[in-house]
């Protein structure tokens, strides 16, 4: 009987939180259930004699701009660095579309590559425009505006401190040499080498931050700045999405000066593109299964058409398996746009 109770206790508290709550809180809570994220950065400054260069050893040479920056934040241990098929797809459609720009995949952990990853990595390091490298987060933030920031731990109480430091460093490498950042999550259909500074809208109340551009001049890197000085005043270590989108959006809404995304038009915010949902976000987060359903396959790529490059969700996404047959507008994606890691990635994508 007083198992009974307390199920119904537990529910009627749930429902009253659904009812109650608007959907960023509901995402918010939902996230903190299915996030498992694990908070292990030990592996952040353990240098070895093995696995991937350092980005910024003196033999690199990097073009100011001219790059897509992808980051896996990691720590993968004795079984080695994991990279998935669709992590690799994120990876070689941007090198595909983007044959100009140099695309660095950048890693935190020091493990070599695991025996199920040699072969996707042989695939992306096929493309001309791939580099692979490793970063150190310390020397990293050295002499930029996060340097005593980061030396002062605040990252280490985080309650997401992978997440967190993947939010910290696609702000932090845009401002260091300009350029694109990319969720790994993110398969590129158009080319992106035109743009300069820009974001995308996620809906029309906030600015997400799975597609990033700030360009190396003076317009990217007062953005760049600001950002880097918004984390740093409002960083919270115990909300998923406040390091990460919170900091785009509240920049542009100063910036813009309008609290609404579909007012941010680029005169109205000094020469920064902020696009419609439509452009990288085609498939809002409530509605991610339709990347994964044939019944409406045809009206999902009608939508998908228009989009300059579509995020999927991963964190919402991860657990659904999908065969190569299958035929959902994630497949159909995939084939096309990262060919050689969807050819080698088994009956499983």
């Amino acid at each position: 009987m007083k198992k009974r109770l307390l199920l119904g206790f537990i529910c009627a508290v749930l429902l009253f939180i659904v009812m109650t709550s608007n959907d960023n809180t509901i995402v918010q809570k939902v996230t903190n259930f299915i996030v498992t994220d694990s908070n292990d950065v030990s592996c952040y400054e353990i240098a070895t004699t093995y696995g991937f260069p350092h980005l910024e050893s003196d033999s690199e040479k990097r073009i100011l701009g001219k790059n897509i920056f992808f980051h896996e934040t990691s720590c993968f241990g004795e079984k080695g660095i994991v990279l998935n098929p669709r992590q690799a797809c994120a990876v070689e459609s941007a090198a595909l579309m983007n044959p100009e720009s140099t695309i660095y995949l950048l890693f935190l952990s020091p493990s070599p590559i695991s025996s199920e990853t040699k072969e996707i990595i042989k695939q992306l390091s096929s493309y001309p425009n791939i580099k692979i490298r490793r970063i150190f987060p310390e020397a990293y933030t050295k002499d930029t505006p996060l340097e005593d920031w980061y030396k002062s731990g605040t990252l280490i109480k985080s309650k997401w401190r992978r997440s967190h430091m993947s939010d910290i460093l696609r702000y932090l490498t845009l401002w260091k040499y300009g350029g694109i950042y990319l969720d790994l999550d993110v398969v590129v259909t158009t080319s992106l080498e035109n743009l300069t500074n820009f974001a995308g809208a996620e809906d029309w109340d906030d600015v997400a931050a799975g597609v990033l551009g700030f360009s190396s001049n003076l317009l990217g890197r007062r953005m760049a700045d600001a950002c880097l000085r918004d984390l740093k005043k409002n960083f919270r270590g115990n909300d998923w999405g406040n390091n990460g989108p919170g900091v785009i959006t509240r920049i542009l809404k100063k910036i813009c000066s309008t609290i609404y995304t579909r007012d941010m038009s680029v005169s109205r915010c000094h020469g920064f593109k902020v696009f419609p949902p439509s452009a990288f976000y085609p498939i809002h987060y409530k509605k991610w299964k339709q990347y994964f359903e044939k019944e409406t396959i045809n009206s999902t790529m009608d939508i998908l058409k228009q989009a300059r490059a579509i995020h999927v969700w991963n964190n919402l996404s991860k657990s659904t398996k999908i065969h190569i047959n299958d035929n959902v507008p994630y497949i159909v994606i995939a084939r096309k746009y990262c060919p050689k890691v969807f050819s080698n990635c088994n009956d499983t994508f």
